[in-house]
């Protein structure tokens, strides 16, 4: 096992997302010094990822141990293919500037968020998928493929970076303080509307556990090596918004037939996979266990936290 867990000084993309909160506050807890970078102004380092000069001038002479990429363009759940097209560019052009912005800063390791669904979009049986099985499969549609490239060259740049440890940390869907809290006034308004989820189920992470796992990474990942980052108990999309409707009192979702949201072209793949996958290398190598193995339990504390 690698450890680095001395106090390290840590530039972080995407300080400033739900995700990128979290990941501050558990490297902060750990010990590290963390530098925000992201155009708004609450970021130490003010650049954007898709800016290559300005991202290179801005970081240019600070030194930071560990880079990490937790930067989306996202700012709600995507629903439309096209939704995607700002956080594929971050995932292609934007990993690229920030690894060459890595060596300029002297950092030695490069930690990358990456997503399950590098695994493709579909249906893949109830086997648990590892880190062995193939990432980054050839997409059925172009659209697909765009998504699916995205997440395939963001781990290649990842792990061909000279000089640099790439890790990559594949997680399920997020959910969690800053995260669900969205959806709450859409489902006491009943404006979520599920389809049925029949046999399929997709894996989830609390949105702290994720932002552990990331510490555990800078501190003990492997370089040039992915990890499965979820809960312990794969649910359904429509399973889900139960418990978070139950969680927090609110009205299950309406129930409409599948086809009914092709029109939402993501969000209808997204809802139409079954996917699971095994975080044994995870807990074997980082150390890390899901504080919450299933979202039941993360959503009932987000609730007795009152957030």
């Amino acid at each position: 096992m690698t450890t680095n867990q001395k106090s390290q000084s840590i530039l972080l993309a995407g300080a400033s997302g739900v995700l990128g909160r979290h990941i501050t506050h558990a490297l902060t807890e750990a010990g590290h010094k963390v530098t925000g970078l992201g155009r708004s102004r609450d970021n130490g380092i003010r650049a954007d990822l898709m800016d290559r000069d300005a991202l290179l001038r801005a970081v240019d002479g600070h030194h930071f141990d560990t880079v990490i990429h937790a930067a989306t363009a996202l700012r709600k759940p995507p629903m439309r293919d096209r939704d995607m097209d700002a956080t594929d560019a971050l995932r292609t052009q934007g990993t690229a500037h920030l690894v060459e912005a890595a060596r300029v800063a002297g950092a030695r390791r490069f930690v990358a968020e990456s997503m399950v669904f590098g695994y493709g979009y579909g249906d893949h049986g109830d086997r648990p998928l590892t880190e062995d099985d193939p990432f980054g499969p050839l997409g059925r549609t172009p659209q697909l493929e765009r998504h699916i490239a995205g997440m395939r060259t963001k781990e290649r740049l990842t792990f061909e970076s000279e000089a640099l440890e790439g890790i990559a940390l594949r997680f399920g869907l997020f959910y969690g303080p800053g995260g669900t809290d969205a959806l709450l006034p859409l489902l006491r308004r009943r404006q979520l509307p599920m389809p049925g989820d029949r046999d399929r189920v997709l894996p989830w992470v609390e949105l702290t556990d994720a932002a552990r796992a990331v510490a555990a990474a800078v501190e003990r990942g492997r370089p040039g090596q992915a990890y499965n980052i979820a809960d312990r108990t794969p649910l359904g999309f429509r399973a889900h918004l139960e418990s978070v409707a139950g969680t927090f009192g609110l009205p299950k979702p309406m129930t409409v037939p599948l086809w009914l949201m092709r029109p939402m072209s993501y969000a209808h793949t997204v809802m139409a996979s079954r996917l699971r996958v095994s975080c044994a290398k995870a807990e074997r190598e980082l150390g890390w266990t899901p504080r919450y193995p299933s979202s039941g339990e993360g959503l009932a504390a987000m609730r007795s936290a009152g957030r």
